[in-house]
């Protein structure tokens, strides 16, 4: 006689239907969800709009920079241009007038260039070593100071301005370089603090401990743990500092000094300067010239952002 199978005594057939009427208890039931609602042309038609409001304004401002006057004075706002020409890009480069000095952009540009980078590197080298320390060396006292810097995060910036003047006067470093480079290094210090803090207390807490089991101190482990592992934060704050720094206008006209104002600074000075006839191509290719560099950077770098902010809100 044959032996009998082992076991609760079901066949194969009826193990395979079981499992079978298991995967259709998985399934969603219910009607699919419409490929068209309500919502979502809700939506579509709100995306479409906010990006015909910002595009508008930059279609614009590049058919009347490629444009001569004859043919900016017709009126056609909207027209390509007929006979389309580069001049006023290099006039507003070289060539465009700021009182008496007709330099264009491009003493503006080096010293943006100039502030913005030693600006960016400072910050973000303070600001990873704040948020690694008050992530996993906390001492008495670290989270009030937490607390403290980011509300400075908070703080209008025209209520410390005449401070910082009597400040920065005081030890001779007002209307000077290294002036404007430690006042855009101080106030990018708390949102940068808090997102390098939010980051590291993101990653997995062993990786600090098998280094302080191999016997690795504060400076080791944030060198050869931390660092490798910050990209994406990184990235993250180079494009906001880039973009806050560049584009900054009021700490630039109060703090540089007239020989290092930065280009947003010379392009006010351009677009309000008039010698006659106001040149609306100039104007426009001046703010497309300024607006360049952060829209390349961020064009360039920018899927690492959003990674960047999503890893650092893991954790608060």
């Amino acid at each position: 006689m044959a032996a009998e199978p082992e076991g609760d005594g079901m066949s194969a057939t009826d193990m395979a239907m079981d499992s079978s009427a298991a995967r259709d208890d998985a399934e969603p039931h219910g009607p699919k969800p419409r490929r068209v609602s309500p919502g979502r042309i809700g939506v579509y038609a709100f995306l479409v709009v906010a990006a015909l409001f910002f595009l508008i304004p930059l279609y614009i401002m590049i058919v009347t920079s490629l444009k001569g006057m004859p043919e900016i004075r017709l009126g056609n706002l909207f027209n390509l241009p007929a006979e389309p020409t580069v001049q006023p890009w290099i006039d507003a480069m070289w060539h465009a007038c700021t009182g008496r000095d007709c330099y264009g952009l491009s003493p503006g540009f080096l010293n943006s260039v100039k502030i913005t980078v030693p600006s960016v590197i400072i910050s973000i080298i303070c600001a990873s070593i704040n948020g690694y320390a008050l992530t996993y060396w906390p001492y008495k006292g670290a989270n009030v100071l937490f607390g403290l810097l980011v509300f400075g995060a908070f703080v209008p910036y025209q209520v410390v301005i005449y401070p910082l003047i009597i400040g920065l006067s005081s030890v001779g470093l007002f209307a000077s370089l290294p002036g404007i480079i430690i006042i855009h290094t101080i106030f990018g210090m708390p949102l940068l603090t808090l997102l390098y803090r939010n980051f590291y207390a993101s990653l997995p807490v062993e990786l600090f401990k098998a280094g302080r089991v191999d016997g690795a101190g504060f400076w080791r482990i944030f060198f050869y743990i931390m660092i490798p592992m910050s990209v994406p934060i990184t990235i993250v704050a180079v494009i906001l500092q880039v973009t806050g720094i560049w584009n900054d206008f009021l700490f630039g006209v109060v703090f540089a000094g007239r020989s290092n104002w930065p280009m947003t600074v010379q392009l006010n000075n351009i677009v309000n300067t008039t010698t006659g006839v106001r040149e609306y191509n100039v104007n426009m290719a001046a703010t497309i010239l300024t607006a360049a560099v952060p829209l390349i950077v961020y064009f360039v770098s920018g899927r690492w952002f959003v990674r960047g902010i999503a890893a650092g809100a893991v954790k608060g």
